[in-house]
């Protein structure tokens, strides 16, 4: 997460340091070159992941032959990873919030590291979160153009503190369905290319301002989440 959010002002300077001319005059095939590199990257990273010693983490409950039944009653008595609606909850909430963070260029996730949960518990920063984003998303919209770009600034805040406060909560009781359930989690990321893809539909509709709309059902649903999703067992 924190390489992630890092990570914003680099992707533009690479482009222009590898593509070498004026944006009005990049064409798509002057795409090819950066994304070989990236590419390629990503299968170094991949080899040296898949090289590295890296120790084995379970989760409480997840080795059945430690007593996981003891240690998660909850989960000891699923079948499937799909029997948990807390964590399909978490996923949507986590594929919404990729997206909308996507939209408005989120910062500031390294707070959640300071304060989530030792000043602040994963539900309640949810809920603060959600309330900032919630508010931000309202006023780019409301207010007059020519201010309404500085509201982004408190869907931005309402992000920062999102992905710690989501994660933990989705993947609380899992048990022997841990690694699963953190699968699901990571694919739920694909938000950050889905909604800003429907935010540029909208935007050629209805302009950038209406386009923010878009927002305020996702931070809706994350805000139920961090209120009631999150506590919802089945038997």
């Amino acid at each position: 997460g924190i390489c992630n959010k890092l990570a914003w002002p680099i992707p533009p300077l690479f482009l222009a340091f590898l593509i070498g001319k004026e944006v009005s005059d990049i064409t798509v095939s002057d795409l090819f070159t950066p994304f070989y590199v990236i590419i390629a990257a990503f299968i170094i990273l991949g080899i040296i992941s898949l090289m590295a010693p890296l120790p084995e983490v379970k989760a409480a409950g997840e080795d059945d032959s430690e007593g996981g039944a003891e240690a998660c009653p909850y989960a000891a008595s699923k079948t499937s990873v799909w029997q948990f609606p807390h964590l399909l909850l978490g996923c949507l909430a986590l594929f919404l919030y990729v997206g909308v963070e996507t939209v408005s260029l989120g910062t500031l996730v390294i707070c959640g590291i300071i304060f989530i949960p030792k000043y602040i518990n994963q539900a309640t920063a949810l809920k603060i979160c959600s309330i900032l984003a919630i508010a931000g998303s309202i006023l780019v919209v409301l207010t007059p153009a020519d201010i309404s770009i500085y509201f982004i600034a408190f869907i931005a805040l309402g992000c920062s503190l999102m992905w710690p406060a989501l994660w933990p909560l989705a993947m609380a009781d899992l048990g022997k369905f841990t690694k699963a359930g953190s699968s699901l989690l990571i694919m739920a990321m694909a938000g950050g290319a889905v909604i800003p893809t429907l935010f540029g539909y909208i935007k050629d509709i209805a302009g950038a301002q209406n386009a923010y709309w878009i927002c305020l059902p996702c931070f809706l649903f994350i805000l139920y989440y961090g209120m009631a999703g999150y506590k919802i067992r089945t038997k």
